[in-house]
């Protein structure tokens, strides 16, 4: 299993600019073969600060997340915004287990 872990500074406005294109990113990367979560977060102590969390079952999965037409069309709407992507990575993991 992978996941990929990214943190953004985000300039003024950006987060409500970039909503529509946040919100379908989303909704299709949920959708997809392979995608066992997909989530970005504001963080509440800092609002410039933005991260997204994906979780997918192998690296085939993801390869086929960044040749999506949804992933052109997000990458080419992050280019309108005022976003720095300060960290990117991805991490193999197994299933995990309970915290108890």
């Amino acid at each position: 299993m992978l996941f990929v872990l990214a943190e953004a500074t985000l300039g003024r406005d950006t987060a409500e600019a970039g909503h529509a294109a946040f919100e379908a990113m989303v909704t299709a990367s949920r959708a997809e073969k392979g995608c066992l979560g997909y989530s970005y977060a504001i963080d509440v102590l800092d609002p410039t600060k933005f991260y997204a969390i994906e979780k997918w079952v192998d690296q085939a999965a993801l390869d086929y997340h960044f040749a999506t037409p949804h992933m052109a069309a997000f990458q080419a709407a992050l280019r309108d915004l005022d976003i720095t992507i300060t960290h990117l990575a991805k991490y193999e993991a197994d299933d995990g287990s309970p915290l108890s």
